[in-house]
């Protein structure tokens, strides 16, 4: 088996994965800032990140994820002081449409969705671990992280820091433009926000403390793996570090690895472009969540993302193609000879050339595009076979038990267990009526009426199938 490498952004290199403990990984995913619905870059991330942990199992491994939602923060301050709600009550239906999108694109639920308003006792020990070591400073009643104290800052992002100036201060959370040399740790109560009365004072809790202290509280000191977007690494992971080193002393994550930007048409998705679509507004173009799924994934994570309405065409071309083949081997395992004999051992030959470049493609950082490439290879040969008749139906339920053994990983096949409505049903068995009697007349048109519902229907020698259109 070759070793998973991973691009670390800490060292700017693809690294041989090895958890710290044998068997198991931690693993730490930056989650919603739920002030509103999840866009599409954002569920990018969540995707790739639950990918990570799929194929991490798929070689073996036991993982412990943790995702966190960040409920206070500026921007959630800001939109339900307009709404005019606190703002518990204001991210409820962010946070529910949040989880509804994760089921939709099959993300499979982490181990842990700390909320940061839960996890105010332990930032506030950070905080005095981090003043017992003399890392921190008081102004205006804030508590701030002193960035000079902390040989090796920058080190994640590799920013420039100036080191002629005493401190520079910006409350803001929102300062992804600037390059400030200190940080807010613990912010002072204002007016019109949140607050908590501690021993650091009455107010709230800096946008990077949360996540420090709900990773070390739920992952340990360190940790394997810690994902997120591009745009995370500076200032918010690089003051993960700061804050979370300077505490314990001990090296906070020893692998970061970040995902690519998502553009619209080639442009980078913003509110004054109007370009930023929701998963509902996927579905309102008529497109299933799996074709989003598969879009969102045919493109490696640290490779940019240009996302088009063609794209989503040609997700919903491979998907569909995807379910023509698994039709086909299905019937080819109800039809085909049980003891035909292989052609020069055929199918047993493309499974293991699939399986081979399956994991070698991800492997290397997570090459979901050339994962993908191993399977339409293997759908064309084995098409190509079956048109032969190279293929018995023992070949086919290998390759159909060697696809079941990927599926866990990429969760791209179309799902069989759906069960029709009880008149689609009926429909379709008066369209077979019709067909058998030679009617072409009626099956013709009940066939159509299906199809107007979505429903499209194959004949084959193992009897009628049906997929969603």
């Amino acid at each position: 088996m070759s070793d998973l490498k991973l691009f670390n952004t800490l060292t700017r290199e693809k690294e041989t994965f090895l958890p710290l403990r044998p068997g198991e990984v931690r693993m730490y995913s930056c989650g919603p800032t739920v002030y509103s619905y999840p866009h599409i870059g954002n569920l990018r991330t969540f995707l790739w990140s639950d990918l990570l942990r799929r194929y991490l199992e798929y070689r073996g491994l036991r993982v412990t994820q943790v995702m966190n939602i960040t409920d206070v923060e500026d921007k959630i301050i800001r939109d339900a002081n307009k709404a005019g709600q606190d703002i518990g009550t204001y991210v409820v239906p962010f946070i529910e449409a949040f989880f509804d999108g994760l089921k939709k694109l099959r993300v499979r639920p982490a181990d842990h969705y700390p909320r940061a308003t839960e996890y105010i006792p332990q930032m506030i020990e950070l905080v005095k671990q981090l003043e017992t070591r003399g890392h921190t400073y008081t102004a205006d009643g804030s508590t701030y992280f002193r960035v000079s104290t902390l040989p090796g800052y920058g080190k994640l992002s590799r920013v420039e820091i100036d080191t002629t100036s005493d401190y520079s201060r910006i409350e803001s959370d929102e300062y992804e433009k600037e390059s400030a040399r200190d940080f807010v740790l613990w912010k002072a109560k204002k007016e019109n926000e949140p607050s908590w009365d501690t021993p650091l004072g009455e107010g709230r809790p800096g946008w990077h403390l949360e996540c420090s202290a709900m990773s070390m509280k739920l992952l340990g000191e360190t940790f394997d793996i810690h994902t997120g977007a591009v745009d995370l690494i500076f200032p918010h992971h690089e003051n993960e570090i700061a804050q979370s080193e300077g505490a314990s002393g001990k090296p906070f994550v020893r692998y970061w690895v970040h995902g690519e930007h998502l553009n619209i048409d080639a442009q980078k998705m913003s509110k004054s472009l109007g370009n930023i679509y929701t998963l509902r507004e996927i579905e309102e173009m008529k497109f299933d969540p799996l074709v989003l799924r598969y879009a969102l994934l045919s493109v490696p994570h640290r490779t940019k993302l240009n996302f088009t309405n063609a794209s989503l065409d040609d997700a919903k071309n491979a998907v569909a193609r995807i379910e023509s083949f698994l039709l086909r081997l299905e019937d080819t395992i109800a039809s085909a000879p049980k003891d035909a004999a292989h052609a020069d051992d055929a199918g047993d030959a493309m499974i293991g050339k699939f399986l081979t470049d399956f994991q070698e493609s991800m492997d290397d950082d997570l090459n979901t595009a050339g994962a993908l490439g191993a399977l339409f290879t293997l759908i064309r040969d084995a098409n190509t076979a079956l048109d032969a008749g190279k293929l018995s139906a023992g070949d086919a339920n290998g390759i159909k038990a060697a696809l079941m053994k990927i599926d866990p990983v990429l969760d791209i096949f179309p799902r069989r267990d759906e069960v029709l409505d009880s008149e689609v049903e009926q429909m379709i068995e008066a369209r077979n009526a019709a067909r058998k009697s030679r009617d072409f007349k009626e099956s013709d048109r009940l066939r159509d009426a299906l199809i107007a519902r979505g429903i499209l229907l194959e004949d084959t020698p193992g009897g009628t199938r049906w997929r969603r259109r």
